[in-house]
């Protein structure tokens, strides 16, 4: 999985005032969780650009300014409900031996059989929760959509791997080609292919 690397400085102060301070500097308050105790730190709000206003999944490794290093991964994001800046970052330090959960996307490959017969892609999962040691964690789920026809789903129960395991119940629908009124009979397809 791709790692992107944010530089950070330890907070002393933790309290509205100082955090106020911070924001007001272009900063974002940040804490990291998953330790022995939890380590508050400040980055700068430009770091986050790689990580938040993109569709990919990341890991983080996250460097403060005494030398100290972590692996880890965003847990939480909060925004200003008006301006959209980041307020405040929440991270779960990872350990290679222990699973994460982490949202990673899905990508759709091919043309469906049933989309040039007429059908309607309906795409009901963008991003799936996978959760697997951090040496494991894909970059994408990719979905070879080729052989699926008018009324054919894909459920997360076929998607199953070794390496991983989903946070979604086997039944969920993560792609389906609907029917629609210009879509033509599949039949007809086969004999224009014979």
């Amino acid at each position: 999985m791709k790692s992107i690397t944010i530089q950070g400085v330890k907070r002393e102060n933790v309290g509205k005032v100082a955090t106020r301070e911070l924001r007001n500097a272009e900063q974002v308050p940040c804490v990291i969780y998953g330790g022995a105790a939890p380590i508050h730190f400040s980055a700068d709000e430009k770091a986050f650009k790689g990580l938040v206003y993109t569709p990919e999944a990341h890991t983080v490794s996250i460097e403060l300014a005494d030398g100290s290093k972590f692996d880890a991964i965003l847990q939480d994001i909060q925004f200003h409900p008006v301006t959209d800046r980041i307020i405040h970052a929440d991270f779960y330090q990872m350990d290679e031996n222990k699973p994460v959960t982490i949202e990673v996307p899905v990508r759709l490959v091919g043309r469906a059989r049933g989309l040039v017969a007429g059908g309607v892609l309906r795409f009901n999962m963008r991003k799936v929760k996978v959760r697997a040691i951090p040496a494991n964690l894909p970059d994408q789920i990719e979905i070879d959509i080729t052989p699926m026809r008018i009324g054919h789903k894909m459920y997360i129960e076929s998607l199953k791997n070794e390496k991983y395991t989903f946070a979604h119940p086997d039944n969920a629908v993560v792609v389906a080609i609907r029917t629609s009124r210009n879509a033509i009979k599949d039949a007809d397809l086969d004999e224009d292919e014979a």
